[in-house]
């Protein structure tokens, strides 16, 4: 089973570009963290922050486009995939993205101002 649950915060606001026929594809990164912790001897181990690449579609990418940005906390469930490709260079990338299936806003709504 390919499945991944992350809860973390945008790092950037999202890249959103319509491809084939109009479907929406937008792109972002999330930052998880692992706090950190003190051993029993008194070791501090520093908190841990990793960075995922997310790719969403059509509807879910839509949703980004208007209401996510960067530092909201989200709530992505997907699969994990791997692509690799060739630079202009001949440099050969290799890529992990995780395209979200479902995506739920964590952050707390800000009410606008009234005049």
């Amino acid at each position: 089973m390919n499945k991944v649950m992350l809860i973390g915060n945008v790092g950037n606001d999202p890249e959103v570009r319509y491809i084939d026929a109009g479907v929406c594809v937008a792109s972002l990164r999330l930052a998880t963290t692992e706090r950190g912790y003190k051993l029993q001897n008194g070791t501090e181990v520093p908190d841990r922050t990793e960075w995922h690449n997310i790719v969403l579609w059509r509807k879910l990418a839509e949703l980004v486009d208007n209401h996510v940005h960067k530092g909201d906390k989200l709530f992505i469930e997907g699969q994990i995939h791997s692509r690799s490709y060739e630079d202009r260079n001949g440099i050969r990338h290799n890529v992990t993205e995780i395209w979200a299936e479902s995506m739920e806003m964590l952050s707390p709504r800000v009410k606008s101002e009234e005049s």
